[in-house]
């Protein structure tokens, strides 16, 4: 490992790259910012062959780029794509995000904004479900966030005029871009061709090869290959960036093995410069210095703050020896993701005409509790009143637009909690993970501004804080990198 070779004055710059390159698989000259590209650069050797020996990762620098390949070993569906206003994409955006990318590919220096929204509206009208009407205003605006999500990663870069002004009036305003061609091929890089493909499967790790039953039966893993230790190491240390916290359940013998072993966690700690913090039910990195997490929590705003204190909620409850028993369930596999995504593929045309493997499924069902780790279930009629509870006694000090939507103020802090796998969202409410634990007994305190005499000698009216102070013994960021 070549982190173990940087002097010590050098090594806290070589794991700001290594951060760098894990939270943003794409840099560019002004994404994520100027100095991480010269930074990623300064490194590129080092980085390349430890983020192969321990990741399995891929990464390629160029001038003008860096691209970090990385291996998937499981569907994520808690980092989608968001617009500048933290708007998840929806399907018409991710639609648009992949049309134009694929229109930019084939176009010269420059386009303007409509001339790149014509070529898109033409491949869109040759898609069942996909339409971009110029006129609609929904459209432009969903174009425009996926034209944005490009330009903030230095793709396309504003030469003239203004986007906004064409989408409020097409026929009056207008924008030029500069097409940056070396951001445009390394942006899309799958490591198999999407047409050769019968299942989303074939783009996880451990898919280049069909399933054989008789093989698997006879100890090999799903890809009909022998259990290969490295590989198994290495899926161990991809989730340990991956995931906020590794569950030991989560793994299987051999996994539970490679997380054991103090080696496997040293690694990933030298590199990345986190902190490892192990419990009996798994280890999680703690990101003391915000710069590899999305996500930090606890932090400050109104839906991080509910989320935290729905947290403390959920923690009491589970413990309460008073409270009735609480029903407990699985955790659900990935095969519901997996077959609404295979659903779309189409059954003909070059889908299955170049079609090379057909993968087989997992086993297992949400209801299929043989050998699975169990865990509560919080109905979500006790989220419901919790969360209303909160407004009551809280409300006052919440961001304005929360005070009236108590619905999508809790929805939007369960998604935080799901995401950050301290609990896992499931129909009818949620299950409690282990982790939640560390955020029992939060102590809450609103802090009133004091009153203070004006230039006038009067005395101003009391107020608060537009959001209230969580205390807890215990709070860092379990937060992880983005995909």
């Amino acid at each position: 490992m070549r982190a173990r070779e940087i002097s010590t004055l050098a090594l806290d710059s070589y794991q700001r790259a290594a951060r760098v390159a894990l939270s943003n698989h794409l840099v560019t000259t002004t994404y994520p910012d100027r100095i991480a590209l010269p930074l990623l650069r300064r490194w590129a050797t080092e980085l390349r062959e430890d983020l192969l020996e321990l990741f399995g990762y891929r990464l390629e620098v160029t001038e003008t780029t860096a691209r970090l390949f990385p291996v998937i070993d499981a569907l994520d569906d808690s980092q989608p794509a968001r617009t500048p206003t933290d708007r998840i994409f929806d399907r018409r955006r991710y639609a648009y995000l992949a049309l134009a990318l694929a229109a930019l590919g084939r176009a010269g220096n420059q386009i303007t904004l409509s001339e790149l929204a014509d070529h898109v509206a033409a491949e869109a009208s040759q898609v069942d479900g996909v339409e971009l009407t110029t006129d609609r205003a929904s459209d432009r605006d969903a174009f425009v966030d996926a034209i944005g999500w490009l330009a903030t990663r230095g793709a396309i870069a504003l030469a003239d005029g203004d986007a906004s002004g064409w989408a409020n009036n097409p026929s009056a305003g207008e924008a030029l871009y500069d097409i940056d061609r070396p951001v445009v091929v390394a942006m899309f890089r799958p490591p198999r061709a999407v047409q050769h493909l019968r299942s989303i499967r074939g783009l996880l790790a451990g898919s280049d090869a069909a399933i054989d039953p008789e093989e698997s039966d006879a100890g090999l893993t799903d890809s009909g290959r022998e259990a290969d230790p490295k590989e198994t190491l290495r899926a161990v240390r991809r989730a340990l960036v991956e995931q906020p916290v590794v569950y030991v359940d989560d793994l299987d013998p051999d996994g539970r093995t490679a997380l054991a072993a103090s080696r496997t966690v040293a690694d990933v700690e030298l590199l990345t410069g986190l902190v490892a913090e192990r419990r009996a039910e798994g280890v999680a990195l703690i990101d003391t210095s915000g710069r590899l997490s999305d996500y930090r929590f606890p932090s400050t705003g109104t839906i991080a703050q509910v989320a935290l204190l729905i947290a403390g909620e959920i923690s009491d409850r589970v413990i309460d020896p008073d409270a009735p028993a609480l029903a407990t369930y699985p955790l659900p596999d990935g095969d519901a993701l997996i077959e609404q995504l295979d659903g779309a593929i189409p059954d003909g045309g070059v889908f299955g005409d170049l079609a090379e493997f057909d993968f087989g499924s997992d086993a297992g069902t949400f209801d299929d509790a043989v050998g699975k780790k169990r865990y509560p279930l919080i109905e979500d009629s006790w989220l419901v009143s919790v969360g209303d509870d909160l407004v009551e006694r809280f409300g006052r000090t919440f961001a304005a637009q929360w005070q009236t939507d108590r619905d999508g103020l809790r929805l939007r802090s369960i998604a935080m909690l799901h995401r950050l796998r301290l609990i896992h969202s499931v129909s009818g409410g949620v299950l409690v993970l282990p982790v939640i634990a560390r955020y029992r007994d939060v102590m809450v305190s609103v802090r009133d501004r004091t009153p203070q005499d004006s230039l006038f000698g009067t005395e101003q009216s009391p107020s608060t804080d537009q959001s209230p102070r969580t205390d807890q013994a215990d709070i860092t960021d379990l937060s992880e990198v983005e995909a």
